[in-house]
């Protein structure tokens, strides 16, 4: 098993089982994902970046793996087997090597997929990647307080609820929201969320 300070962020990392491919995301992946800002906006509701054209999305992108450059983040894209197509992206982030902890976040997908099973595979391989590879302690979630559809996934999955961030972060249209803060430790993944996620695996 690595320790956690062994994570490289110059390795492409890829992440795969029978549904989905998690590969590092790159300014390529562009083509691939300008659908969903054309055609899906409302994907990018709760998004804390504003996501409205292809320019935007190539930042987007750009952003993120200037993060993993950084040795701060890394992303992927996710590409669905069963539709042959890309559907999204998930990213670790705030990685800090020292403390062993992670954020897990930035995740969207396409529309096409909700409610199919995608999320709980996605979410297997980044957890089993993070604790077991890895050997990362806790991995944090945190998502806009409305947003409640994303908060029953990460509920659904195992994650706890630890509380809400009062006024925590501006909001494209000037407004700033409320965040609330959930978590997986190593214990949990080890006691109960592995199993969980892999009851749920369709």
């Amino acid at each position: 098993m690595l320790n956690p300070s062994h994570f490289d962020f110059t390795k492409d990392y890829v992440l795969e089982d029978e549904r989905v491919i998690l590969r590092p995301i790159t300014i390529s992946d562009v083509s691939f994902l300008e659908e969903y800002v054309i055609n899906e906006s409302e994907i990018w509701k709760y998004s804390l970046v504003a996501i409205n054209t292809e320019a935007d999305l190539k930042a987007y992108i750009i952003s993120a793996m200037y993060a993993r450059n950084n040795k701060t983040a890394y992303a992927f894209a996710v590409f669905d087997k069963q539709l042959n197509c890309h559907v999204g992206s998930t990213r670790f982030y705030d990685i800090q090597l020292a403390f062993e902890t992670t954020q897990l976040g930035y995740t969207w997908y396409s529309k096409k997929v909700w409610g199919t099973g995608l999320n709980q595979h996605c979410k297997y391989l980044v957890l089993q990647f993070a604790f077991e590879q890895m050997n990362f302690k806790r991995v944090e979630f945190r998502a806009d307080n409305d947003n409640k559809r994303s908060i029953a996934a990460m509920q659904k999955i195992g994650c706890t609820v630890e509380g809400i961030l009062r006024s925590h972060l501006p909001r494209p249209d000037g407004t700033r929201r409320d965040s609330i803060v959930l978590s997986i430790t190593k214990e949990d993944w080890n006691n109960k969320v592995k199993a969980l996620l892999e009851s749920q695996l369709k």
